[in-house]
């Protein structure tokens, strides 16, 4: 089920007032129940993988609380389970053709063919989050972080809670499970508060996301039909494509989860207003870098055991990111970029941003020093192949057709293709606009204090921007992140 959905209006309109409605003892069975159904919606059977995976992480962190420190192996062995029950699961269904038809070409390669049959398992929706997330809280009972949960059904809400479930945050037991303890009584100020942001997200996922999609991929759909300022166009665009695809996506379950009274993790601070890659992630998908962060970098010695290992630490982060996104060497490709970029910006030498001038022209030249590095990236996350990356950047510079070379070969676009380029020009403008006052002023906090009249006018805005954009639209495109 996806949030822009008549099915999602409906199902938030039926579990929230009922939500409030319940005995506070019975409201965590009205939402494992919702988010089981939330789930299922797309395929019934794959909420069997998410009983598995809560299942398996319950038993081995009951275990582990029962378990004395002193019995290392023990301790190691249970959490081992845990680890490879569910990145068993990932495997299965995320990585085992691309591990088989890696061996194949290997072999082929080598002159000794080999047949493999591929398994060719539909990946199921969600899968890399909430497999992370309940390995997070095995992770921290391990470490003493955090006692082991009793109740059983708290705990597959916790896993399951349907506001976060598809596409994240990927939420900590930590910051969770409290809450399911805690009871909510209906807020006006905090139910408007988050269904402002559910407005907001919508805005930027059906207005601003989609339209950039209907160009980013009809040229990444055929690459080799273009080159010069088309490739530079399309990948610009998705740069914002993604942006405001995902990060609308959390500020939706953000806002659901904040209606019912619960507070989820940041996941996105205004990262092209980043000045430097480190900085970049500490901005972007938060909950998945300091998943990585505390769960892998530090375990791999983090800076605490020279520079070598704390650049080598960087790169097997990076790499695995990468591949946590998909099964494809692109991906992989993507995030050895960004981890050796990092890794030199943490070590000191490859500073250019620290170099530049300081006031507001140095920043500047920071601003779009980061947003070019983190952009050249996005080649290798959007292209389908690395044939399609290396035509992309053996033709991104092509400029000698110029402008006649920039023609808009969607056929989704609602308005004349001139209109569309300003248009989508624009809404780009709007959302860095946005992030700006966000940056300086707490936009959110500061737009609720406005007077009514002025509120209800942008409502009404972003409302009918959003309706005329469904309605006109050729295509809607289902959120990126809902494949990973």
């Amino acid at each position: 089920m996806s949030f822009i959905s008549i099915e999602f209006m409906l199902f938030a309109a039926f579990v929230a007032p009922l939500y409030f409605w319940l005995r506070f003892r019975l409201r965590w069975i009205l939402l494992l129940g919702a988010s089981y159904f939330f789930y299922a919606y797309w395929k019934p059977e794959y909420v069997l993988l998410i009983v598995f995976s809560t299942v398996v992480d319950y038993l081995a962190a009951k275990a582990l609380q029962r378990t004395p420190l002193h019995r290392k192996i023990q301790r190691r062995l249970l959490l081992s389970c845990s680890v490879a029950a569910n990145l068993g699961v990932l495997f299965l269904f995320k990585y085992a053709d691309f591990l088989s038809q890696t061996v194949v070409g290997f072999a082929e390669a080598l002159g000794a063919p080999w047949q493999f049959q591929s398994l060719e398992l539909l990946l199921p929706v969600g899968i890399s989050f909430y497999t992370f997330q309940s390995m997070a809280y095995t992770f921290d009972v391990y470490r003493g972080r955090l006692q082991a949960e009793n109740h059983f059904g708290i705990f597959a809400t916790y896993v399951a809670f349907f506001p976060q479930l598809v596409a994240g945050p990927i939420e900590r037991a930590t910051n969770m499970l409290p809450q399911f303890r805690q009871e909510f009584s209906f807020d006006y100020a905090r139910v408007v508060g988050g269904l402002r942001l559910v407005l907001w997200g919508a805005f930027k996922k059906v207005v601003v996301a989609d339209r950039l999609a209907n160009y980013v991929n009809a040229v990444y759909g055929d690459v080799e039909s273009f080159s010069g300022l088309s490739l530079v166009l399309a990948t610009f665009f998705f740069a914002f494509q993604i942006y405001c695809d995902f990060s609308a996506y959390s500020d939706i379950a953000v806002g659901v989860a904040k209606a019912l009274g619960f507070k989820l993790m940041e996941n996105f601070r205004r990262p092209y207003l980043a000045t430097s890659l480190r900085d970049f992630w500490r901005r972007w998908h938060i909950s998945l870098s300091t998943w990585f962060r505390d769960y892998v970098y530090i375990s791999l010695g983090g800076n605490r055991k020279g520079l070598a290992r704390q650049f080598w630490s960087l790169l097997i982060v990076f790499a695995l990111s990468g591949l946590w996104h998909g099964a494809n060497w692109t991906f992989l490709l993507w995030g050895l970029y960004h981890g050796m970029l990092v890794a030199l910006e943490t070590l000191g030498r490859a500073r250019i941003g620290a170099r530049l001038p300081h006031g507001g022209l140095g920043y500047a030249c920071r601003l779009v020093y980061t947003f070019l590095l983190v952009t050249v990236g996005w080649v290798l996350f959007r292209a389908s192949s690395l044939s399609d990356v290396s035509y992309i950047f053996l033709h991104i510079l092509d400029f000698s057709q110029g402008f006649a070379d920039l023609t808009d070969p969607s056929e989704a676009g609602i308005l004349p293709q001139r209109v569309e380029f300003l248009l989508s020009f624009l809404l780009i403008a709007l959302a860095l606009f946005v992030d700006v006052l966000d940056e300086r002023i707490g936009l959110m906090s500061y737009f609720a204090k406005l007077p009514a009249l002025l509120r209800w006018l942008v409502y009404y805005f972003l409302v009918a921007c959003i309706i005329l954009t469904t309605f006109f639209s050729a295509a809607y495109e289902e959120f990126i992140y809902f494949q990973f």
